[in-house]
């Protein structure tokens, strides 16, 4: 639809647009609103002087310019202030540029190669089955609480070596160290978040005293980031340590919750997607990418501009904001077409849920790994799964999954 083809109100609308005060029909489902963005004002500029972009040419383009910087020093010293939440959000590999970046990403790139996640699978099925054993006995569950957000929390908890009687507390620290990260955060999601992370590092100082000493079992990641020295010569202080575990947890469990809560709702809502599924279980790989692209559990991204430059026709001075909104160009009618509509066998698929370029996600294999055996067993093994009560989605805009979403069989 062209620019004109809108009504002057709507025109008016999405000229005004800010991520910073978005209602809750938005949050709901803000895909009409990124559709009416990528084909009104691709390039928008926001009341606060930041750019959201839309379409999926233009992130492309900046996830692969070096011109885009990831540090996010300038924009959360005002968000946060001297706060537990600045020191983890600046210290975390995930919002800083090489060299950093590189040092901390080589220290975990063994653990996340093919051939090691592959020894994780027996141990993740192993757990798929057991939980969904304890919800047919009874006939139901939460797929979010009972089920996705189990799995990555036992996964990264055994590559930490956190003993599983002392796991209860990983859930909600992500929960609220993430939701920090909104455009607008409340003073109490602040307050909440800084609580977080002040707990979290102080069990990860005894944590790790414990492993140093031999008396944890597995926590191969654990190992690597304790390695004494790089091959550059370098090492993780104890501050960066501590806040890079912290990211681990947050990176694993947010991304993969999201994907298999998100897929089930989909699977039940588009019944026929999930009888093709049941009916050709091979398709599996191609379903997952296309639960990431057409719900993205990471909608937004930001990078800041450290030289003008143009992006979609647009000049950017240096110093500009730019959020990097995902969930629109995923859903970009240039790069998928029919993107509407839910295709468990669309090929192909290049998404954009885990990133790319430099900063493409580090888990992205173990997720979809996780992702596969969760939904194809679950699809298998509960042929009359149905919704059975209120969903109630998580209400964020930079993260897009549910709380809680109950299941019959």
């Amino acid at each position: 639809m062209a620019t004109g083809e809108w009504t002057k109100a709507e025109v008016e609308r999405i000229r005004n647009f800010d991520l910073r005060a978005v209602d809750a029909a938005f949050l709901d489902d803000p895909y009409p609103t990124y559709r009416a963005l990528r084909e009104i004002d691709p390039v928008h500029r926001q009341p606060d002087g930041s750019v959201l972009l839309t379409r999926y040419d233009d992130l492309a383009a900046v996830y692969r310019d070096r011109r885009f910087s990831s540090d996010k020093k300038v924009e959360f010293e005002p968000k946060f202030g001297d706060s537990p939440l600045y020191l983890h959000h600046t210290t975390s590999l995930v919002f800083n540029d090489p060299p950093y970046h590189t040092r901390v990403r080589k220290l975990l790139a063994p653990a996340f190669t093919p051939r090691a996640l592959k020894l994780l699978e027996p141990r993740f099925a192993a757990l798929v089955e057991k939980l969904l054993d304890e919800a047919l006995a009874r006939g139901g569950m939460d797929v979010v609480t009972d089920y996705a957000a189990q799995l990555p929390v036992e996964i990264i908890g055994d590559m930490l070596a956190v003993p599983k009687e002392e796991r209860g507390p990983l859930r909600d620290w992500s929960l609220s160290i993430l939701g920090a990260l909104e455009p607008a955060p409340t003073a109490k999601a602040l307050d909440w978040g800084n609580r977080s992370v002040a707990d979290f590092s102080a069990y990860l100082q005894t944590h790790i005293d414990r492993f140093r000493k031999g008396r944890l079992e597995g926590g191969d990641v654990l190992g690597m980031l304790l390695a004494e020295e790089t091959d550059e010569g370098d090492r993780l202080s104890e501050v960066e340590l501590i806040q890079n575990c912290i990211f681990l947890l947050n990176a694993g469990h947010e991304t993969t919750t999201n994907l298999i809560g998100n897929a089930v709702a989909m699977l039940i809502d588009h019944p026929d997607e999930m009888t093709r599924l049941r009916n050709d279980p091979g398709l599996i790989e191609t379903a997952v990418e296309e639960f990431l692209r057409y719900e993205s559990s990471n909608q937004l991204g930001n990078r800041r501009v450290m030289e003008a430059v143009d992006i979609g026709g647009v000049t950017l001075d240096e110093g500009t904001l730019v959020t990097l909104c995902i969930g629109a160009a995923n859903r970009d009618p240039a790069q998928f077409p029919d993107p509407e509509r839910l295709d468990i066998g669309r090929t192909p698929n290049r998404h954009l849920a885990f990133g790319a370029g430099v900063h493409a996600c580090a888990g992205m294999t173990l997720a979809r790994i996780e992702g596969r055996i969760a939904i194809s067993r679950l699809v298998e093994r509960a042929p009359h799964i149905r919704r059975a009560g209120v969903a109630r989605r998580g209400r964020r805009a930079r993260f897009r999954g549910f709380l809680s979403y109950p299941v019959a069989f």
